[in-house]
């Protein structure tokens, strides 16, 4: 029974899998927070291409 009673003990003490939750977690935040700022910027990136776009367009339309 000393046997089974220290394999729990080291079981519970062993913090390896408690670790490797936390680097997965870690990871997730670290990818929404990529995903969140690289959404940001491309809209911004979008917004700016078609301003640009409609700023060329109109002085097209003034030479023709």
């Amino acid at each position: 029974m000393n046997k089974y009673s220290r394999h729990l003990r080291l079981f519970l003490v062993n913090e390896d899998g408690v670790t490797a939750m936390e680097y997965a977690l870690l990871g997730a935040l670290i990818a929404v927070v990529i995903i969140a700022s690289v959404t940001g910027v491309g809209l911004n990136v979008q917004a700016l291409f078609l301003n640009v776009a409609d700023q060329v367009e109109a002085v097209a339309a003034d030479v023709l």
